[in-house]
């Protein structure tokens, strides 16, 4: 059983997008784990308007329209406000190098201490399944989701919550923070272990 109380701030992140690539961000959602539990009374969640139209075949994946983002704030607005609530903590996300790619593409100066993956860490957890997706998991774990956003799937919002719970479930499997880590930070990214180096004679 983990320990939770020894995690560091984490907050479990989601973006959508607009369709174009690379992609105007039209949806983020960030809400804290503390103490082995979503806390959604401090997550946030900001709807942008596109600099590009949002496509068709996006629309259709998240309901987020041209017309629904018409009156919202554009990235430039925000940017400082998203920039401030990520800080330093730690991230999560599914199939995280995404939505750390777009993030960082938009927040250059930003940088978090970690990024934790949990399709990495649901590879690891969960052998041999026969798909790793957000659905799929949501089917294998069944976490509680009852609290969840009523938005439902594909808003950043929702999938954040269903994230959390995953990441929650998956890291009860393991014994320490470390151990998480080990598991679910993919190479190349913040928090990465560092190889061990092979002993040399000076």
């Amino acid at each position: 059983m983990n320990s939770f109380a020894s995690w560091p701030a984490l907050l479990v992140v989601d973006v959508e997008g607009n369709g174009t690539n690379p992609p105007d961000l039209v949806e983020i959602a960030a809400l804290p784990v503390r103490a082995g539990q979503p806390d959604t009374t401090a997550a946030r969640a900001w709807l942008i308007r596109p600099e590009r139209p949002v496509t068709a075949r996006a629309a259709g994946i998240h309901g987020l329209t041209n017309a629904v983002l018409a009156d919202k704030p554009a990235w430039a607005e925000l940017a400082d406000q998203v920039h401030d609530f990520l800080g330093q903590d730690w991230i999560c996300a599914h199939n995280a190098h995404v939505d750390y790619r777009e993030l960082l593409r938009h927040l250059p100066k930003w940088e978090p201490t970690g990024v934790i993956d949990t399709l990495r860490l649901a590879r690891a957890t969960y052998k041999n399944l026969p798909s790793y997706t957000l659905d799929a998991l949501i089917k294998h774990v069944t976490p509680d989701l009852s609290q969840a956003p009523r938005v439902g799937r594909h808003r950043a919002t929702y999938d954040a919550y269903a994230t959390a719970q995953l990441l929650l479930a998956m890291a009860a499997h393991y014994e320490t923070w470390d151990q998480v880590v080990a598991a679910a930070v993919p190479p190349g990214l913040p928090g990465a272990p560092e190889p061990e180096q092979e002993p040399t004679l000076w």
